[in-house]
């Protein structure tokens, strides 16, 4: 069913080229880097929206972003939720996930991994990495708990945020580090910053010790413990994770991290 109005079209001139007709640079047309926008919007928003607000939002023509949402739902990326006006991804998106997901090998065999260990230990799991310069969850595996800690797959957090962050940088040097991550990344959701050397010395005890354990970071109740998956050049390409409760006692905390760092060279590639 088509959405939308067919009148008011703004945009004319050829695939590449901007309103006046200018090419732009590297030719791409507008219309993909459009798509872009709207599936970067909805993920960011996490939840169905209304046509009229991603056009505002994104500053894209409510006719554009109309006719796109057509295409893409006769493409099944897209699906229009009847009776509340709003689109949110569609089922062809989970297809398309679950080969990429299947195709790396690393991800498949980390996929297994976090489910053993979420079942075994009823702890929330999570294999991590880096995308740019944030924190990225690629997996999580909710715990058995009643009252679940997780956070969410695919949204980008601040490195210095995570335990994990400490290990995924820990091949640069000092001065990489600090030129590679922003500077307001080091202030946390409360307001707290954390200094550039506390942030440096974390990571050469999370190098030396072979994992990291941080506590209170952007929730005061939760520790997360993280372990290095490294390839074969021994840098650390992600991590896998448990995040618990911050009162969990040090002699079931240190059974945990003993097992993580067994899940962690499991998917390791040997030096």
């Amino acid at each position: 069913m088509k959405t939308g109005p067919d009148a008011d079209r703004t945009e004319a001139g050829p695939a590449g080229a901007d309103a006046a007709g200018t090419a732009k640079p590297g030719g791409r047309a507008r219309g993909i880097d459009r798509v872009i926008a709207l599936m970067e919007h909805l993920h960011r928003r996490r939840s169905p929206t209304r046509i009229a607000d991603i056009a505002r939002e994104t500053g894209t023509p409510r006719s554009t972003v109309y006719e796109l949402v057509n295409t893409l739902v006769e493409a099944r990326w897209l699906e229009l939720r009847d009776g509340d006006g709003t689109v949110y991804f569609g089922p062809a998106m989970h297809y398309y996930g679950s080969d990429y997901l299947d195709s790396v090998d690393l991800i498949r065999k980390a996929r297994i991994e976090v489910a053993h260990l979420a079942e075994t230990v009823g702890e929330t799991a999570q294999f991590c990495t880096l995308e740019g310069d944030k924190y990225l969850v690629v997996l999580n595996e909710p715990g058995r708990r009643m009252f679940r800690i997780s956070s969410e797959i695919g949204i980008k957090v601040p490195i210095p945020w995570t335990a994990s962050g400490r290990l995924l940088v820990d091949h640069m040097s000092a001065q990489e580090i600090l030129d590679f991550i922003p500077s307001g990344d080091f202030t946390l959701p409360d307001g707290r910053r954390i200094g550039g050397e506390e942030f440096l010395r974390d990571i050469e005890r999370a190098r030396a010790e072979g994992h990291v354990r941080t506590t209170g970071l952007v929730d005061r109740f939760t520790t997360c413990l993280a372990a290095p998956v490294r390839d074969g050049a021994g840098r650390c390409i992600a991590t896998i994770c448990f995040v618990i409760p911050a009162d969990t006692g040090e002699a079931e905390q240190q059974a945990m991290i003993a097992t993580l760092k067994e899940s962690a060279e499991k998917l390791s590639v040997p030096r």
